[in-house]
């Protein structure tokens, strides 16, 4: 490949075949049908049928599948119509939710510069960006948005932010002039690249590179290299799913023969090894999951976090690690000036007691003046000294139009200052040592004095402890107009310090995530004096390693330095991956937040990738997870506050239909080996989806547990069926078996085959069982029992369905009759005997955990 910032301009022209004045539209739509248009990959999205197909992958899905494919087999259409829906129904869910994100992203899209000005056939043109083709002349003035990489062949004073590139914060000066083949990539001040800004100057560009063959392009190719991350409850899910499945299968085998040896008939063992399947198999617990998250993703969205993939809420409950970029995350990515400093006085900004000293004055009439920029344009270093005069008291148009520029010498990265001639003055600003050089006297309190050595020394080090703290620094002088040389023979007035300052609600968001037994790692392409002195502000106080150094370690050394180290500086997108690697292979579930085009594959690689949605590049958005569409990093606190309390939720419903299924496969086999088929299929569908659908899904509305950001983050591994959840799974399955037994021996009434009395007394018994048993479950998490109106609504109107099974013509569906007044007063009688047993057996499960 031709290192286009190795040759000069003309060489430029001659191997892409170009001139200065463009393409002519015959090339050009010939280049266009050879390379393609101007896009790149991830432009696209993924295919609807995909994210379709996803929605099908789970375990539990395929268990279902299975049981619906035997009912169907023997006979049991309803039964299989049923399972059939819920399948279709859940998958159906999870698509809408992911698309209608994938939308929203698309229309998150960055829509600001659309179309690029192009010179074709010697004519100036605007032209969709996806047009572009290599060879062609682009004119970029500032405001744009660069739109391939391209060769600068004439600049005029440009400047270009590369920060989502390069995680440099401070705009990089592009100039014409080769330079040596081993130029690293951030030092090729001759290239622009794709998805930068202009924000300052113009210049005129030969596009070398588009779509996927731009450097843009190359990060988004190494997005198809990362593996996809599963959460800890898809695993946890994925896991139970196989061993139910299994568990399942060896019942059936064994349960089968057992009841024919015992004198059953075939067909009424396959009946209930069937009835045993469907017992067996939480079915609602994915479209449960599935609709939590989803409501989750909706509170989200509210708290403006955008949700691209439903199960990276539950992930964030998991995450013990967060790695921040810091331009534009942290900080607020924009220059502020935060410290002034005029002999004998300095002045940390803002401040509410604005000194009266003249020289400040002057201090920040010279920033305002010698300056291009206004409040609201420009570029950002000038726009900051604007701001700055402004918030002292100065009122930046009347002084402008008081004092009108006559002249000017505009600003260079080879001369490192500007100057501007007004009528009776001329103010001049630029690097300090470059402005102290050009300057023989000083501004002090007590008038203009001679330049000594001593007075310089005082200012360099002022100088010296500006940079220590990573402000960047322009110094300031004046001189009275005359007929010589503007820039010699100046009065040095001071110097201003300028920083892209942390947000302000960074460090308390930090603190909190850091009680909530989260790290805080940042990652940055910045130096490493600005890295630390930034990480200071915010509270992440660490050794720091840069990317050199992540270079000379090994996979194990570096394991060992993130244990430890918070602050990593000049950082590639490369040695991003490595610091993530290291961590996720040290156990750690790791959360990348960032907005550049360079923190994309680290985004990919991460367990949940947070993009911003305002700075955010279309790459990063579309390698990431969530996007905050305010870009405010306290948002990412609110969103581990959900996905706790989210994850609490699963973990609640879960064990509530868990130990309904055991309790309800535990009743069948024991009652099988009496002789008795209890519940058979269509009853114990209808008990899964009547008491775990709108039940359940209410439990997706219960509040956060008071103590959810402080507890310790659950590890990577932990199944989400844990010790607790086993003990309470197998004391309420055992407690509501025992007690339905006594049931039906009671509505049996010494019956040698079973009737339908007593097959809808054990029916609606376990329909009121599980409803006492969830408030119990609850309680066991901490949760109010009159915390959660719309559960109590979901149980009223749950108990009115099951009445409708049995005093209306459905009866006939389920095989039901009606109960008497009675046969109630029974049935709630013993659920008041049960629930003192139920929560007894919770708070044991709970203690024995602690």
């Amino acid at each position: 490949m031709t290192e286009w910032h190795a040759a000069d301009p003309d060489a430029v022209y001659a191997e892409l075949n170009t001139d200065p004045a463009g393409l002519t539209e015959a090339e050009a739509a010939a280049r266009l049908s050879r390379v393609g248009p101007n896009e790149l990959d991830s432009d696209r999205g993924q295919s609807w049928w995909l994210l379709l197909l996803e929605q099908f992958s789970s375990p539990l899905i395929w268990v279902l599948v299975a049981a619906a494919t035997v009912s169907a087999l023997v006979g049991n259409v309803v039964d299989a119509g049923l399972i059939t829906v819920i399948v279709v129904a859940n998958g159906v869910f999870g698509f809408v939710q992911e698309f209608r994100a994938e939308r929203s992203i698309e229309e998150l899209r960055d829509l600001s510069s659309p179309t690029v000005r192009v010179r074709r056939d010697g004519t100036d043109q605007r032209l969709p960006m996806a047009e572009l083709v290599p060879g062609d002349v682009v004119v970029l003035g500032q405001g744009d948005v660069v739109p391939a990489d391209a060769r600068v062949v004439d600049a005029a004073n440009v400047e270009i932010d590369e920060s989502t590139l390069t995680g440099e914060s401070l705009p990089v000066a592009k100039g014409t002039d080769s330079l040596p083949v081993e130029t690293p990539l951030a030092e090729r001040t001759n290239l622009v690249f794709r998805g930068t800004n202009v924000t300052r100057g113009r210049a005129v560009a030969v596009v070398v590179a588009t779509g996927m063959d731009t450097e843009v392009g190359a990060i988004a190719e190494q997005l198809g290299l990362a593996v996809d991350r599963s959460t800890p409850l898809q695993r946890s899910l994925h896991t139970l799913g196989r061993r139910l499945g299994v568990g399942i299968v060896g019942l059936s085998v064994i349960l089968v023969p057992v009841l024919v040896w015992g004198g059953t008939a075939p067909v009424q063992a396959a009946l209930t090894a069937i009835s045993l399947a469907v017992a067996a198999v939480p079915e609602g617990l994915p479209a449960i999951v599935t609709v939590t998250l989803a409501l989750g993703v909706r509170r989200m969205a509210g708290e403006n976090a955008l949700v691209r993939r439903l199960t990276a809420v539950e992930a964030l409950g998991s995450v013990d690690v967060v790695c921040t970029d810091k331009t534009g995350t942290l900080t607020e990515g924009q220059m502020r000036v935060t410290r002034a400093w005029v002999p004998g006085v300095t002045v940390d900004l803002p401040v509410s007691d604005r000194s009266d000293d003249p020289r400040l004055d002057r201090l920040f009439e010279i920033g305002a003046l010698c300056n291009d920029a206004s409040a609201d344009d420009g570029e950002p270093t000038e726009r900051a000294l604007v701001a700055a005069a402004a918030n002292h008291g100065l009122d930046v148009a009347a002084r402008r139009a008081a004092r009108p520029r006559r002249d000017e010498r505009s600003f260079s990265s080879a001369r490192q200052r500007m100057a501007t001639v007004h009528d009776d003055v001329v103010y001049v600003k630029g690097a300090p040592r470059t402005v102290l050089d050009r300057s023989t006297a000083v501004l002090t309190a007590d008038g203009v004095v001679p330049l000594t050595p001593e007075r310089r020394a005082d200012a360099e080090t002022v100088l010296d402890a500006f940079a220590g703290d990573a402000l960047r620094v322009l110094g300031f002088a004046y001189k009275a107009a005359d007929d010589g040389d503007p820039e010699t023979g100046l009065t040095f007035v001071g110097v201003q310090g300028l920083l892209d300052p942390p947000r302000p609600e960074v460090r308390e968001a930090i603190a909190d995530t850091h009680a909530a037994g989260i790290s805080v790692k940042m990652i940055t392409g910045d130096n490493p004096v600005t890295a630390r002195a930034i990480g200071r502000q915010v509270g992440i106080d660490s050794a720091v390693l840069t990317g050199t150094e992540v270079e000379a370690l090994d996979d194990s050394a570096l394991r060992e330095q993130v244990a430890t180290v918070d602050i990593y500086a000049r950082m590639t997108p490369q040695h991003k991956v490595r610091v993530l690697r290291a961590l996720r292979e040290s156990g750690h579930t790791v959360a990348m937040t960032g907005d550049g085009v360079n923190d994309a594959p680290a985004l990919k690689h991460a367990d949940v990738g947070i993009a911003m949605g305002t700075r955010g590049t279309d790459v990063a958005k579309g390698a990431s997870d969530i996007v905050l569409v305010d870009d405010n990093y306290a948002t990412i606190r609110n969103a581990v506050r959900r996905g706790r309390a989210i994850y609490d939720n699963i973990w609640t419903f879960v064990a509530y239909l868990l130990s309904a299924n055991a309790a309800e496969v535990l009743l069948v086999v024991v009652a099988s080996l009496f002789g008795y088929l209890v519940l058979p299929a269509a009853q114990l569908l209808w008990i899964n989806l009547l008491t775990d659908g709108f039940p359940a899904l209410a439990l997706g509305s219960d509040p956060p547990a008071d103590d959810v950001m402080t507890r310790a983050p659950r590890g990577a591994d932990t199944s989400i069926v844990d010790g607790t959840m086993l003990r309470i799974i197998a004391g309420f399955a055992v407690t509501v078996t025992v007690v339905l037994l006594g049931v039906l021996f009671y509505a049996l009434d010494g019956a040698a085959t079973m009737t339908p009395y007593a097959m809808t007394m054990v029916f609606t018994g376990f329909v009121v069982f599980e409803f006492g048993k969830l408030y119990v479950v609850r309680a066991t998490r901490g949760t109010p029992v009159r915390s959660n109106a719309w559960l109590a609504a979901a149980v009223v109107v749950s108990l009115l369905a099951h009445l409708a099974v049995l005093y209306t013509p459905l009866a006939s569906l389920f095989g039901t009759v009606p109960l008497g007044l009675f046969d109630w007063g029974i049935l709630l009688g013993a659920l008041a005997c049960t629930l003192p047993l139920l929560v007894l057996v919770g708070r044991v499960a709970r203690r024995s955990e602690a």
